[in-house]
């Protein structure tokens, strides 16, 4: 068996874009593996098939040998969209072994340690609010957000429907609705100083109270501030949230000595690290205990070196939480990933999609109790719907 054809689809997700690679071998067994091309990754999709170049006609199950491979390709260049683009040819290939071997992909990492995975819901009423020309029927059945009142129902919603934790961004309201607040990604307010102010910070709190009230007591929250400050300002954000018992507060820091002073500086546990590619620049991190949760996503990194990360951190008694806000094969991957690892704390799922999401794939995964099951078929346990991929294309 022969690596013959790359293939890439790009799929309308309301949201986002959706993005999955196809790897076909000679025998007309193929594997999947879902990427993502959106905020600053435009190439990404090219830099696969160029690396894919590399190892075509080689046998796609010999996966150590591919990925020294595929190492030496980014030996300059490691980390960013190198890495992912390696992540995602090496995620198809697993697909592809576990099939011919009729095997779930996290079989070949010595199996599920879990029956059920937690899960959270990413971006609770963030979608509803940022997005809300999308709701209360227009697309999607499920009510807008447009005001920091209507998150309570959104935190009521998450309640009934089984899940253990919610995560919101911090949220902004005016007379026109709701938006995010990222001056770390977009051009806007408090782009580029990153400074944090006060009204900010009231914010944060009035919508956390919010979510709390709606939510009650048993459900966790959980807060992700992305790039959008400075260590000063995830210091005092930190300070101001600890009333709230957060799972964790999230930021990204490229700064390991800096994340450590705002752990250090609060009750308020600290999350990061979504961004760190490989176990390499993950190390000083670990070394310099900056983190309570080591947030790894297996899309961008490949599920071989997510594992490796994840015993990594297990090594310095750090637990391990799933990134992945992409499409639904993301969220399957990311599954076979939470059900290997021994140090899991929780994985990342998004909740709010268009109608068309779910019916991307052949199989439906549903969470029931705030678990989302282990996949159990051969590869990712599930195919792709291409009638539907195609149906739903991005249109250029």
């Amino acid at each position: 068996m022969k690596i013959a054809q790359l293939e890439d689809f790009h799929v309308d997700g309301g949201f986002d874009e959706f993005c999955f690679l196809k790897i076909t071998t000679d025998t007309g067994l193929s594997g999947w593996a879902e990427y993502s091309e959106r905020r600053g990754r435009r190439g990404l999709t090219a830099l696969i098939h160029s690396m894919g170049r590399v190892i075509t006609g080689l046998n796609p199950t010999d996966i150590n040998a591919i990925e020294a491979i595929l190492n030496t390709q980014m030996r300059t260049t490691v980390g960013g969209v190198q890495s992912q683009a390696a992540g995602a040819i090496m995620n198809c290939l697993l697909d592809i072994t576990g099939k011919a071997r009729g095997l779930p992909v996290h079989a070949l990492f010595g199996g599920a340690v879990r029956d059920r995975i937690p899960v959270y819901w990413s971006r609770c009423g963030v979608m509803r609010a940022s997005h809300a020309h999308m709701f209360d029927g227009k697309l999607i059945d499920k009510p807008a957000v447009r005001r920091v009142s209507d998150l309570i129902a959104a935190g009521r919603e998450a309640s009934e429907r089984g899940f253990r934790a919610i995560k919101c961004n911090l949220l902004v309201f005016d007379e026109t609705g709701g938006r995010v607040h990222t001056p770390g990604s977009q051009f806007g307010r408090s782009h580029p100083e990153l400074n944090i102010e006060e009204d900010l910070v009231d914010a944060l709190v009035s919508q956390l109270s919010a979510l709390r009230e709606g939510a009650g007591p048993k459900v966790r929250l959980i807060v992700d501030l992305n790039f959008n400050y400075k260590t000063e300002g995830f210091r005092r954000l930190a300070k101001a949230v600890e009333p709230f018992n957060l799972m964790w507060l999230e930021m990204d820091l490229h700064d390991p000595e800096g994340l450590a002073l705002i752990r250090t500086g609060t009750t308020t546990p600290v999350g990061s690290l979504e961004t760190i590619m490989g176990r390499k620049p993950l190390r000083a991190y670990l070394e310099a205990r900056s983190v309570d949760v080591a947030i790894i996503d297996p899309q961008y990194n490949g599920l071989p070196e997510a594992i490796r990360m994840a015993a990594m951190c297990d090594a310095y008694e750090v637990n391990v939480a799933s990134h992945g806000f992409a499409g639904p094969l993301s969220s399957v991957m990311s599954a076979h990933f939470c059900a290997a690892i021994p140090n899991l704390r929780i994985m990342e799922l998004d909740v709010d999609g268009v109608p068309w999401r779910e019916g991307l794939l052949t199989e439906r995964f549903e969470v029931k109790d705030g678990c989302f099951p282990v996949p159990q078929g051969p590869g990712w346990s599930t195919e792709i719907n291409e009638d539907a991929l195609r149906a739903h294309a991005v249109k250029n």
